[in-house]
């Protein structure tokens, strides 16, 4: 029966084949996935431009003059004449020391003084009536040389007196102590009836308040690396003493005054490493009574130093840079559109950007959107950053490395 069955002949199992590895692959080139286009990321160019370097350190407040009053006399205080806390003039009365024993003091010394001036014209009649009796050797030159010695003494004796005079005649005046200058008085820590010792105990402070000092602490950080910008002409400022200060209070305010540099201190503070410096702000507000003034001594505040210029600085926006776990980056577009990863160092914030020390160099490219999309050595499409796009891939402020603007900015 086999022999009746017709073998398929080699060429219809030829065609067969070769229609069926077509089938096939036909089937397959339907079924290929075209390649992706690179990711579109927005980006900026790095520039450089100048820009105003405005540093900030905490400061505080103390008064321009901070008076103590004490008294000159030793004695018992009869009488207090200011109301605490209150503002005072210059001339003022403060206080009373019982004058009775001072007065009795001075009439006594005054006594003492008219006593001595007799004496003196005493001693200088006898001395001009021995003299001319000497030349008729009346008199020895004994008597005449006693004569002179006894004016002698009378004149030191008056000078004496009329010493005594004048320290009781200051320390009756001294019985009324006056306010020697305009401000805001302090608690009183004697009253009345109280025995104070001359120049020893404190009665009360008296702090002028128009104008004000501020004064900061500026690491040694800083002094070197500004030291070594200005030398580099990276930054440009005036005289020192040219330099003005911002004050911003704890609650964010910003007073309307501008305070200017005046002093700076020699040397650095070895237990803080810092050199002091030293603003002088107007205060009209000083001379309103309490309550009414804008800020008192004491106070903590932030001091933005202005007169700094930056020569070419490099700023990109804040939300181009990342932290990572050696420090901040950024992403970088190379020259075939790759991604690149590059440490920066940013130093400082001005408004919404980073100031980039080292890290970055003009003409290149920074991914500021489409960070979800990247990754090192992968090929993107830049575009040029809109910035009024999303900022919902931008990193957050947390994870940014900010720096501490009180005490390193530069």
């Amino acid at each position: 029966m086999d022999k009746c069955l017709p073998r398929p002949r080699p060429v219809v199992m030829v065609l067969i084949l070769w229609g069926f590895s077509l089938l096939m692959g036909c089937e397959q080139g339907d079924t290929s996935i075209p390649a992706p286009p690179p990711p579109t990321v927005e980006v900026v160019t790095v520039t450089t431009q100048t820009v105003t370097d405005e540093p900030e350190f905490i400061g505080q407040t103390e008064a321009f003059r901070p008076v103590e009053i004490r008294s000159q006399v030793t004695g018992i205080i009869k009488q207090v004449y200011f109301t605490e806390g209150r503002n005072v003039k210059k001339g003022d009365r403060l206080y009373l020391i019982d004058p009775v024993p001072f007065k009795g003091d001075y009439l006594s010394a005054k006594a003492k003084v008219t006593q001595a001036q007799a004496k003196l014209v005493q001693a200088n009649q006898d001395l001009a009536r021995v003299k001319p009796l000497l030349e008729e050797q009346a008199v020895s030159q004994k008597d005449v040389d006693d004569a002179v010695a006894e004016r002698l003494a009378a004149k030191a004796a008056l000078e004496s007196a009329q010493g005594d005079l004048v320290k009781s005649r200051f320390d009756l005046g001294n019985t009324l102590m006056t306010a020697p200058v305009n401000g805001r008085i302090g608690r009183s820590r004697f009253y009345e009836g109280r025995l104070v010792s001359a120049q020893t105990d404190l009665l009360t402070t008296i702090d002028q308040l128009d104008p004000m000092y501020v004064n900061v602490s500026v690491p040694e950080t800083y002094l070197l690396r500004r030291r070594r910008e200005l030398a580099e002409h990276k930054v440009q400022r005036p005289n020192l003493f040219q330099l003005r200060g911002v004050m911003t209070f704890a609650d964010g305010s910003v007073y309307p005054h501008e305070g200017q540099l005046d002093f700076a201190d020699v040397g650095l503070r070895a237990e803080t490493g810092t050199l002091q410096g030293r603003f002088v702000f107007p205060n009209p507000e000083g001379g309103f009574s309490p309550g009414q003034s804008y800020f008192y001594p004491g106070q903590f505040v932030r001091i933005r130093l202005k007169g700094y210029i930056r020569n070419d600085a490099i700023l990109i926006p804040q939300r181009a840079v990342q932290q990572g776990p050696t420090g901040t980056f950024v992403n970088v577009v190379g020259p075939e559109d790759k991604i690149e990863v590059r440490e920066v160092q940013a130093t400082s914030w001005k408004g919404s950007d980073w100031l980039i020390e080292e890290g970055l160099q003009p003409g290149e490219r920074v991914v500021v959107e489409g960070f979800h999309r990247i990754q090192p050595g992968v090929q993107v499409n830049p575009v040029p950053f809109q910035n009024g796009g999303s900022t919902s891939e931008s990193p957050s402020r947390e994870n940014l490395a900010r720096p501490d603007t009180t005490q390193e900015t530069p």
